[in-house]
């Protein structure tokens, strides 16, 4: 075997993903969309919310409360009710989700004790939605109240300020780059590794390969080595992307983001070569990879539900999911601006499942060969 047998079975592999136009929509084109709808479409935030109002003050300041709260963006005044019966009747017909009670002589109990007397009544059928706007409203009085008054260290009000801590504003693209990037890469890396050996199995092309000048781990590393080199393509468009498109800003070491996201395409390839040995034809390892990696991503990484709000039974089940380990690492690393001492068990653990798969892998293949 020569180094240049190896380097043009490298250079076939290459050709053969860009000659195969869906292969490259799938891992060139497709996360890049998968980017912008994960970081446009599909957000937490809450806009342009209806709301009403029963007021029974109707002066100046409340006046410009709700003025204040309308134009916030995240609020759309759709008018003043008359009672508290009138509450239920519009949360029964879906006109509003919050309503904002104002009690009588807003204006002169603001200006003489500093007292904001006011009731946020939320629809709670859907308790999220309703937890997410009362805490914007809650928001909006309060920074309206200080604009006003400032820092009044004789409010009788007790005055919760709530602060998130590394995502003051909120922005949901902190939340779903980073999964994005956990989602891209099992999928560019896992699924079309696996796609790809077995394709070979299939069309009996790896039985010639065998029998070539090529080794074994030869044949699997010529193999992978295209998918390495575009799945870390695709970490650099993701930050670049994250960083330009989303305002995501990296607070950590890029070396090290770098180095953790080529340690988890790693784990990724060897998952992908262990389900190549035991799939016998591309549908079959096409869905062994969906069910097995893909939505386990979706669902057990932490990435849309938090793992916190789980079962216990699926909170043990996402300790043996490669990527909860990845994402919180990602995590910590980009929005947190941790260092390698805040990742340790992170790592390690995907250097134990890394070794454990290749492991398998060879074991598998051997079996195979025999």
């Amino acid at each position: 075997m020569t180094n240049s047998s190896f380097k043009n079975f490298i250079s076939k592999e290459f050709k053969h993903i860009f000659r195969d136009i869906r292969t490259l929509l799938i891992v060139l084109v497709m996360p890049v969309i998968q980017l912008l709808i994960f970081g446009f479409v599909i957000s937490s935030e809450i806009k342009n919310a209806d709301y009403a109002v029963l007021d029974y003050s109707r002066d100046y300041f409340s006046k410009q409360m709700v003025n204040r709260i309308s134009s916030s963006g995240y609020f759309n005044f759709k008018g003043y009710i008359d009672n508290q019966n009138d509450i239920e009747e519009v949360f029964k017909n879906g006109d509003v989700k919050l309503v904002l009670v104002i009690a009588d002589n807003f204006s002169r109990t603001l200006q003489n004790s500093h007292y904001a007397d006011y009731q946020i009544v939320t629809d709670a059928s859907d308790p999220n939605t309703a937890s997410i706007l009362a805490g914007y409203a809650q928001s909006i009085i309060n920074t309206y109240v200080a604009d006003y008054f400032g820092s009044q260290t004789d409010m009788k009000r007790i005055d919760v300020q709530n602060r998130m801590f590394y995502n003051e504003e909120m922005n949901s693209a902190f939340m779903f780059v980073p999964g994005t990037m956990v989602l891209i890469l099992m999928l560019v890396t896992a699924m079309m590794t696996s796609i790809s050996i077995t394709r070979e199995k299939e069309l009996g092309t790896m039985e010639i390969l065998l029998v070539s000048p090529l080794k074994p781990w030869q044949i699997i590393v010529g193999k992978v080595i295209p998918y390495i080199t575009i799945a870390f393509t695709n970490v650099l468009v993701i930050i670049l992307m994250g960083y330009t498109v989303f305002g995501l800003p990296l607070r950590g070491n890029l070396i090290l983001l770098l180095s953790v996201s080529s340690l988890f395409i790693l784990l990724a390839l060897s998952l992908g070569i262990l389900i190549s040995t035991l799939a016998k034809s591309q549908s079959v390892a096409m869905f062994m990879s969906l069910f097995a990696l893909m939505l386990p991503t979706i669902l057990l990484s932490g990435f849309i539900f938090p793992i916190e709000n789980m079962p216990k039974l699926l909170q043990w089940l996402s300790l043996i999911m490669p990527p909860r380990w990845f994402l919180s690492a990602l995590k910590t690393i980009m929005i947190k601006g941790q260092g390698l001492q805040y990742i340790t068990k992170e790592v390690l653990v995907m250097l134990a499942m890394t070794a454990f798969f290749i492991t398998l892998s060879i074991k598998k293949f051997k079996v195979r060969l025999e």
